[in-house]
């Protein structure tokens, strides 16, 4: 196969007069089929041709099946394969087409006659088969350099090492490692040129040892062993899965793995972009959430194959077909740039051109872009590529067991997938497109985008920040005078929050109560309340809004407001007596109930003056836990702060007495 600088050129293939391909002895031929009558399979059981993780993610995302969904209809394919001389290599389902390799070029002839045919095209010369390259053993690093910890508020989940810690630090990822998100129950899907030794080099350790590689298969051969063939995709793997303490730290080290062989080393025709739609669908079908794929298609062996640049718009190729069906599918598709920058064709390659997708150009750990990194834009003006990430001096594992240094695109996007990747983790509740527009918005060039790097380096804190705001909800309740404000978020135990509060005819706010996170060290969903007294406040709009603070360290310090909730008074707020008062028109009430933090008030009406008011609070136990004692000045409606701070979660009861005079009796419950 001819590399140019790691990332594999290919094109789609331009139609050719029959008597062209004949000359050239063209072997594997593409059959594209009318329909899919006489099908067994139905849209009404999808469980029979895909898994129960690609049923949910349609699900969960409102993706309707529709007839691309459906599996080439078996009794074509065994019309096809009884013909001498055909054997079927891959189906597409979305294509609705059959890759095929022939002996004889009659059998060309008698496939067209076949009733469901449309047409056959010529798509490669060589066979595939039998061209196993096995890479030679070297080892770059005689030593491994020390390991290097950075604080950002959270302490570092992972002992990264000097480099890997510089690269992930060029995104803020480790925020997502330290808040739990590293990979787990995601799924990527890799689709490469192979997995040398994948099954035994020391950065996969882990995930083999944890069963963390699903599924396998070799579109070029037909078989589930993709060990033995090129190492590109091992490289590519490591940069993801990779878990050397002190040395090497993936960016998703946790996830689920499919290993899927798309490319043959030892030759450059279209055949590899079919495979690479085919895998896509096998991506989708087992229920993939990321794809990663560092190929791309440019040239091939066969001049009149070639690409001009013009066709680079997103619509044109087998790839970039297949990468927008796979978008639409609900996977986040993450795909290599091109390493052209310094050539003289300099453009990206597809599918970085299709629209749908993540393409990723090439920067080392100073920001600075690597000179071969292709240029954008798509060849119809949009922002290409749409992020850039580590791929100059990438740290990946070598063939002979050591750590090297890498270059290309190549590694950047298996660098951005696996970040990628842990984002979504937080926030499965948001498509796929939607976490490429969080990626582009928070990259370090987005009101300025070029054609080197797109719309710059994404921030991972700064997108967790964006996507934290859009998620969470909040909502206010006010009862006798007292505000309650209820919002949902997700946190960590080390967040926390501040409630700030806008007064009406004022233009500034101010904090007035704040809160720790509930314990807890992996992002979880949340519900939080906030109790205010408002009494002779008014008449106007009182405004409250809440900052979450999700990195609380000095150094990192990063906060971001999700809510404003809003308050409107037609007058001053007055508190009044319940309409239904209770125990001779005497009432007490504990606001909030349940109480969710630090802060609850108890409400006791009277219609005269207490000189005394005792308030004694026990636990389930009948323990006597907190004691105070008020005096009453008037008679109405007086509100007392509970100790709350002082209370475990637990069901408590309030005695409220008039010096020996037992008035009331109420529970509370702290959550």
């Amino acid at each position: 196969m001819n590399y140019k600088a790691i990332i594999f050129f290919v094109c789609i293939y331009l139609l050719l007069p029959d008597n062209s391909f004949a000359q050239t002895g063209f072997t594997r031929y593409i059959i594209t089929l009318k329909h899919k009558g006489n099908n067994p399979y139905t849209l009404s059981n999808p469980a029979a041709y895909l898994s129960p993780k690609a049923i949910e993610r349609r699900t969960r995302y409102q993706i309707a099946l529709d007839s691309a969904d459906l599996p080439v209809t078996p009794a074509y394919l065994q019309q096809i394969a009884a013909i001498p001389g055909v054997t079927i290599l891959n189906t597409s389902r979305w294509f609705n087409q059959v890759a095929v390799r022939i002996n004889d070029v009659n059998a060309i002839n008698t496939i067209n006659t076949l009733p469901f045919v449309q047409q056959t095209q010529p798509i490669a010369a060589r066979t595939g088969g039998g061209n196993r390259i096995t890479p030679p053993a070297t080892s770059n690093d005689a030593a491994l350099p020390p390991a290097q910890r950075v604080q950002n508020g959270l302490a570092d989940f992972y002992d990264y090492g000097t480099v890997p810690q510089a690269e992930i630090n060029l995104h803020n990822g480790q925020f997502l490692h330290n808040i739990g998100m590293r990979g787990q129950h995601m799924q990527i899907a890799m689709l490469d040129a192979g997995y040398y030794n994948y099954n035994s080099l020391p950065a996969f350790d882990s995930i083999n040892k944890n069963n963390q590689v699903a599924s396998t298969w070799d579109f070029v051969e037909g078989n589930t062993s993709v060990a033995e063939d090129h190492s590109h995709g091992m490289q590519c793997l490591s940069i993801i899965a990779a878990n050397i303490p002190g040395s090497f730290i993936g960016k998703a080290p946790a996830a689920i793995f499919h290993l899927f062989r798309t490319e043959d080393a030892a030759s450059e025709y279209p055949i590899e972009e079919f495979n690479w739609l085919c895998a896509a669908e096998r991506s989708d079908s087992v229920g993939a959430d990321i794809i990663s794929s560092s190929l791309g298609y440019a040239d091939f062996d066969y001049a009149p194959y070639n690409y001009t640049y013009a066709q680079l718009n997103g619509k044109t190729s087998i790839a970039a077909k297949a990468a927008t069906l796979a978008s639409r599918k609900g996977m986040l598709v993450v795909v290599a740039n091109g390493n052209s920058g310094s050539s003289s064709w300099r453009y990206l390659l597809t599918p970085a051109d299709a629209d749908s997708v993540l393409s990723v150009g090439a920067v080392n750990t100073a920001s600075a872009v690597w000179p071969n990194s292709s240029y954008g834009p798509a060849a119809d003006g949009r922002i290409k590529p749409d992020v850039a990430s580590v791929g100059w001096g990438a740290r990946i594992q070598n063939t002979g067991g050591g750590l090297s240094a890498g270059n290309g695109t190549s590694y950047a996007c298996p660098n951005m997938a696996g970040l990628a990747t842990c984002l979504w983790q937080a926030f499965p509740e948001f498509k796929n497109i939607k976490i490429i527009e969080t990626l582009r918005l928070s990259s370090s060039k987005y009101n300025t985008p070029d054609d080197r790097v797109g719309y710059g380096i994404p921030d991972m804190k700064q997108a967790f920040g964006r996507l934290l705001v859009e998620y969470a909800t909040a909502s206010q309740q006010v009862v006798n005078c007292v505000a309650t404000i209820t919002w949902n978020t997700k946190d960590v135990g080390a967040m926390r929050y501040e409630i700030e509060r806008q007064l009406p005819n004022t233009l500034n706010y101010i904090t007035v109560g704040s809160m720790a996170a509930t314990a807890g060290d992996s992002l979880s969903k949340r519900t939080y309340q906030f109790t205010n007294d408002i009494s002779n406040l008014g008449p106007g709009t009182i405004n409250y809004r809440i900052k979450q603070v999700i990195d609380t360290a000095q150094a990192g310090l990063t906060a971001v407001y999700l809510d404003t909730v809003t308050v409107a008074l037609n007058s001053i707020c007055r508190v009044t007596p319940p309409a239904e008062p209770v125990q001779d028109t005497s009432y007490v009430k504990t606001v909030p109930n349940p109480v969710y933090n630090n802060q609850a008030n108890i409400l006791v009406y009277t219609p005269a003056a207490i000189e005394q008011l005792q308030f004694n609070i026990y636990n389930s136990n009948a323990q006597l836990v907190a004691q105070m004692i008020q005096n009453k000045a008037t008679g109405g409606l007086a509100t007392y702060p509970l100790p709350v701070n002082k209370m475990g979660k637990g069901e408590y009861f309030i005695q409220v007495w008039d010096k020996s005079r037992l008035l009331f009796t109420t529970k509370l419950m702290r959550l």
